[in-house]
């Protein structure tokens, strides 16, 4: 498959993937006891079914983490794989700087990779990835089982495509997701959003919380 064919069908899963998620300017997460929006003034946009849930992977230290000792604060999480040519590193770079820009204002988001490609990024090349992205980005593998999990949970898309020279793409959706420890998903960003206006919007759910 062309690099064009390629970028067409992870254009086309993440049409796919965006037909289910209606957007508005309220939000099914976040509920108070008082059964108002928490984050209605940060324009969340509401989501037709849970996304996220639990998850059981390996760091980059090689041990066994579950979704809980992750997600320990509020994380952005995002899934594709260290060989990819040009959208994922794009993607990881954009979500680090919004993390740093966040950091500047005294607010501690967790950058997370998870890889979809655990063929090839084992424990120490997702480490290694994370790492240069950003110096507190969790990566994490998994066996193939375990990161199907996760990518349900998340609703994602993943496809390897034949190999060609030895070498292959795979096709996923590329959405970046803030999550909390007390909410779970809250919302998604698109990866056309520019780190500045990701970084306010998660300032906001940030500081709701």
């Amino acid at each position: 498959m062309t690099r064009k064919a390629a970028l067409i069908a992870v254009l086309v899963a993440a049409a796919g993937l965006i037909s289910m998620l209606v957007l508005s300017s309220g939000s099914m997460f976040g509920l108070n006891g008082k059964g108002e929006n928490q984050f209605a003034q940060c324009g969340a946009g509401a989501v037709a079914g849970d996304l996220g849930g639990p998850f059981t992977l390996i760091n980059g230290a090689g041990e066994t983490v579950t979704n809980e000792d992750v997600i320990t604060e509020p994380s952005l999480i995002y899934f594709g794989y260290t060989s990819c040519p040009d959208i994922c590193p794009m993607d990881v770079d954009r979500n680090a700087r919004a993390v740093e820009i966040l950091e500047e204002r005294g607010q501690s988001v967790t950058p997370v990779f998870i890889t979809i490609d655990p063929a090839r990024d084992t424990v120490d090349i997702v480490r290694e990835y994370a790492a240069n992205m950003h110096p507190r980005m969790i990566g994490l593998t998994g066996s193939d089982e375990q990161i199907a999990v996760a990518s349900k949970a998340y609703r994602t898309y993943y496809k390897t495509n034949p190999p060609v020279d030895g070498e292959y793409l795979v096709d996923h959706t590329t959405f970046s997701y803030l999550v909390t420890p007390e909410n779970g998903f809250v919302e998604f960003f698109r990866r056309e959003v520019s780190a500045e206006d990701m970084a306010d919007k998660i300032g906001c759910f940030v500081d709701q919380i």
